[in-house]
């Protein structure tokens, strides 16, 4: 519930960021800097997140955090100016961070609970409730203005949030060693910091291909505007599918084959649909980059979590989001050096990377 409330109420801020920013005639440098700010504070409140979760019990910040993320996401359209976007976003990201960090604490002490390989399957909860949450705003963005839209999920994202804390409350999920701050053998820091870079590879990849991908469509390929689109649906719902299927992948084959198929994979899908002289097969090589991607920052993030608990998932956390945010700029750079196609060549060499990166560490999943 909770790791789908919080997909859900993201993707619909970030499907009515265009009218947003049309309202208060914001410049696409103004608009940046406002969602700057909200990436600056998600990401200042996951480093401290991890000392919040180790200090205090996770499941309670996680229905905190998801609550007021639920409560906030009203805050953005309601603003009347510049500024009051960046400060609403920066509330806004400050739950965003809170929850992130909170929610995948509390996952990796389920699955060390439980003896299950679920974060696969618990992040395919996210995507489902990012898919319903821009199906929903897409739908609702023809009949409501982006403030009454976001003020109907507030109070039913609010709602959710209350019920799936005093679930938690009442079948307390027991706390790992990890988690509690205990340390754990085999240099776990440098452990943890490389399974944060695999996240942040991974991440990278994501946020790549869902910020240039479409236009790649677009722009390099003549697709028309509703195919371009749809590159962005097929990435989401290809990774939608490889993490319902992950958790019994890596009970059958193990993490370390899930990170090495996985990544080799993802490297085959995006060079596709980099070198693509058509549109078709481009669209290919995003759905299989998104199945090959699907898997690759929960293993990671559980990893993470099992070897430094709290604050192996903050680490995780804060560099998979870094990744997302350095994506856009770094190809845009590249784009502008070289071309489009040759710049999404970052991709699938980051991708081999954290695919490399994550074999080394095979004894330690």
């Amino acid at each position: 519930m909770l790791f789908a409330l919080g997909g859900f109420v993201f993707a619909g801020w970030a499907v009515r960021i265009p009218a947003v920013a049309h309202r208060m005639h914001a410049a696409p440098g103004e608009l940046g800097v406002a969602l700057l700010a909200m990436s600056v504070a998600a990401v200042a409140t996951m480093s401290a997140g991890g000392e919040i979760c180790r200090r205090r019990d996770p499941t309670r910040v996680a229905a905190v955090a998801a609550g007021m993320l639920s409560a906030t996401v009203a805050l953005p359209p309601l603003a009347t100016s510049v500024p009051q976007l960046a400060v609403a976003l920066s509330v806004f990201g400050v739950a965003f961070g809170a929850l992130d960090v909170a929610v995948n604490t509390v996952a990796v002490d389920l699955v060390a609970a439980l003896d299950r390989p679920l974060m696969p399957t618990l992040h395919a909860a996210n995507s489902l409730g990012s898919l319903a949450g821009a199906g929903l705003g897409g739908v609702l963005a023809t009949h409501l203005t982006p403030a009454w839209h976001l003020l109907a999920v507030a109070p039913l994202g609010v709602t959710v949030a209350v019920l799936a804390g005093w679930m938690l409350s009442a079948d307390r999920v027991p706390r790992t060693s990890p988690s509690a701050g205990a340390a754990t053998a085999d240099h776990s820091t440098w452990v943890v910091a490389m399974f944060g870079v695999v996240g942040l590879c991974a991440a990278f990849a994501q946020g790549g291909l869902d910020n240039w991908g479409p236009l790649h469509l677009r722009t390099d390929l003549g697709a028309s505007e509703g195919l371009a689109a749809a590159g962005y649906v097929t990435v989401q719902a290809a990774m939608t599918v490889g993490r319902l299927a992950g958790s019994a992948l890596v009970a059958a084959a193990g993490p370390a084959a899930v990170l090495l198929i996985g990544g080799a994979t993802a490297c085959a899908g995006t060079t596709l649909a980099a070198l693509a002289t058509s549109p078709w097969p481009a669209l290919a090589g995003l759905g299989i980059a998104g199945l090959g991607l699907a898997n690759l920052f929960p293993v990671a993030i559980a990893a993470a979590g099992a070897r430094g608990g709290a604050r192996g998932v903050a680490v995780a956390s804060t560099l998979g989001y870094g990744g997302i945010l350095l994506a856009p700029p770094a190809i845009g750079f590249a784009a502008e050096a070289a071309d489009l196609p040759r710049a999404l060549l970052l991709i699938p060499v980051l991708v081999a990377a954290a695919t490399v990166v994550g074999h080394g560490l095979r004894r330690h999943l």
